[in-house]
């Protein structure tokens, strides 16, 4: 297909193919994290099913060889993109000690990796926001040529920290992008009980920073609105306040009912939605993902989940003895 929309943006076929790539593979760790922890094997899932295309897209829309990221809990696809792995991940979900995210001591989904400029997560939401700023105004003060990229749900967006992190980045004109990835709900609370604006964007005029929304179920228009907002960062042009609208299509947790406040028939028509279907259509159409391919891509990413699954379930534990470790600092 000449002139395709991938290409339009400076996309080559074999870029847009592994975005596809990097999205599918986060939603077979997901699924394959769901049955594991519906048999008793993992505690705890917090998923990213839904949300794949804003995490991927913007993620490629960045340098993942200097700038920072600070994901939320369900930015599989983020952290994927950065360079974190399936065991790893697996590693994380059975909390073992080669964790390398917190050495088996977090909850899945608080990521962090200094090797791949993944800055480390708290439970407490909406705390990374401040960290990313913090990260912009480093670049700024040692004039380093790295941007932060930081990422919450739009439950989040209502806390004191975005506020403040926020103004902050506005009034200095810090290199740092906010993607909120509106899912629709803040656990049981829908969207239009959450906000008194109509958009997460309409936001941004306060804070003296340009805002957009955009279709979180289309990596591709995610690519282009968070790379201009990194262009825009990189020649000193300041922050940018992006809403990704998608849709959580799980329950909010392993721990969630969400029967109790949506109706099925609401997640079914959002699953027509599903970025994985649709990315993959137009794959299909644009004549980049071949039937042959898409087999090669199952069975590679079939087996990647399964050796990444047997090796974190017969990895170790950290030792009890260990359990102070990280947390205070140790004489040498």
């Amino acid at each position: 297909m000449a002139n395709t929309r991938h290409q339009q943006l400076g996309l080559s076929d074999d870029q847009v193919l592994d975005m596809y790539r990097t999205m599918l593979l986060a939603r077979k760790i997901d699924e394959r994290m769901w049955l594991l922890n519906r048999s008793g094997k993992i505690p705890f899932v917090i998923s990213c099913q839904g949300q794949e295309a804003a995490q991927v897209g913007a993620a490629y829309a960045l340098n993942r060889e200097k700038d920072y990221v600070a994901p939320y809990y369900r930015d599989m696809g983020v952290v994927l993109a950065f360079g974190m792995t399936a065991k790893e991940l697996m590693l994380s979900g059975f909390a073992k000690a080669e964790d390398p995210n917190s050495g088996g001591r977090q909850m899945p989904g608080h990521f962090g990796q200094k090797k791949n400029q993944i800055i480390t997560g708290s439970s407490p939401v909406t705390t990374q926001v401040p960290h990313a700023v913090g990260f912009a105004l480093a670049a700024k003060m040692q004039k380093e040529d790295f941007i932060s990229f930081v990422t919450l749900g739009e439950g989040s967006s209502n806390q004191g920290d975005f506020h403040e992190a926020l103004n902050f980045a506005g009034v200095h004109q810090l290199p740092v992008i906010t993607m909120v990835e509106n899912n629709k709900y803040a656990i049981s609370v829908p969207v239009e009980k959450q906000l008194a604006c109509e958009k997460v964007s309409d936001r941004a005029q306060g804070y003296g920073m340009p805002g957009y929304t955009v279709d979180g179920n289309d990596p591709l228009a995610v690519y282009e609105v968070v790379k201009e907002a990194a262009d825009r960062a990189r020649q000193g042009d300041g922050p940018t306040l992006i809403e990704a609208v998608s849709y959580r299509l799980t329950a909010h947790s392993s721990d969630d009912d969400d029967r109790t406040y949506r109706e099925k028939e609401e997640v079914e028509e959002a699953k027509k939605k599903d970025s994985i279907i649709t990315f993959k259509a137009y794959l299909q159409e644009a004549g980049i993902l071949t039937e042959e391919k898409e087999q090669q891509l199952e069975e590679e990413l079939k087996q990647i989940v399964n050796e990444a699954t047997d090796y974190a379930e017969n990895a170790a534990y950290a030792d009890p003895e260990s359990a102070m470790k990280y947390v205070y600092a140790e004489k040498e």
